[in-house]
């Protein structure tokens, strides 16, 4: 009897990584890109559900980072999502990239309490914190948001492991630290399988990038006054 099968992706950042969850066992494939997406996400598609034996129509749904991350990185992500789910009328659940980035932490039982920061440019950063929860996953303590470095709230009390991009713009950060973490698609699906299950999903239509800042594009102008 066939089992569930989804696939999730996310191109959030440099990274592009493609999972699928197939019988219980998640799989991934992960590249470094610069601005190689649109080229390589579909054919790294392909090549994940051959890895195994699948085909898209045998989908039960869809997965997506959805950011905070790269404003282009993140449209073609979820445009394709959009088109996979549209096209066979599937669910999806959409993922924080900041939550995907302590997912990461928790599946590999490195620390009970992560703080994820990724570099948003602008003298921005995107900062989240979270717990691991009683089932082994990520759990929000501080809400995600893009601000200036100055305005990232203190940490509760305890030991927290930092990751991602952005903590060389922050003075104060945890004493250990994972500066070249990005975020993986397999730790999407581990947030998103147990949402499927429950029923807690969204349509394509709904799906929606989270860029957390107020304009997502700003003028020329403004650029000039965010780089002082």
């Amino acid at each position: 009897m066939r089992g569930v099968f989804y696939l999730a992706l996310d191109t959030a950042t440099d990274a592009c990584s493609v999972a699928t969850y197939c019988d219980g066992e998640i799989r991934e494939r992960y590249e470094l890109l610069q601005r190689e997406h649109t080229q390589k996400l579909l054919p790294m598609i392909h090549a994940a559900l051959a890895d195994c034996g699948r085909t898209l129509d045998e989908l039960d749904g869809v997965a997506c980072g959805i950011g905070p991350g790269s404003f282009a990185g993140l449209r073609i992500g979820i445009g394709v999502v959009k088109g996979l789910a549209l096209a066979r009328e599937l669910p999806v659940v959409g993922v924080s990239s900041l939550a995907m980035l302590a997912q990461r932490v928790f599946s590999a039982g490195k620390a009970q309490q992560v703080a994820s920061c990724l570099d948003a440019r602008l003298n921005e950063v995107y900062f989240g914190a979270y717990r691991r929860g009683a089932e082994g996953l990520a759990e929000c303590v501080l809400e995600d948001r893009a601000c200036a470095p100055g305005e990232v709230p203190a940490l509760p009390a305890g030991e927290w492991l930092g990751v991602g991009n952005g903590w060389n713009a922050l003075a104060v950060k945890p004493a250990t630290l994972d500066e070249q973490a990005l975020p993986h698609a397999a730790d999407a699906l581990t947030l998103a399988v147990p949402l499927f299950k429950k029923g807690k999903v969204t349509t394509a239509d709904e799906l929606a990038p989270a860029y957390l800042r107020e304009h997502v594009a700003l003028t020329l102008e403004q650029q000039a006054l965010r780089r002082r």
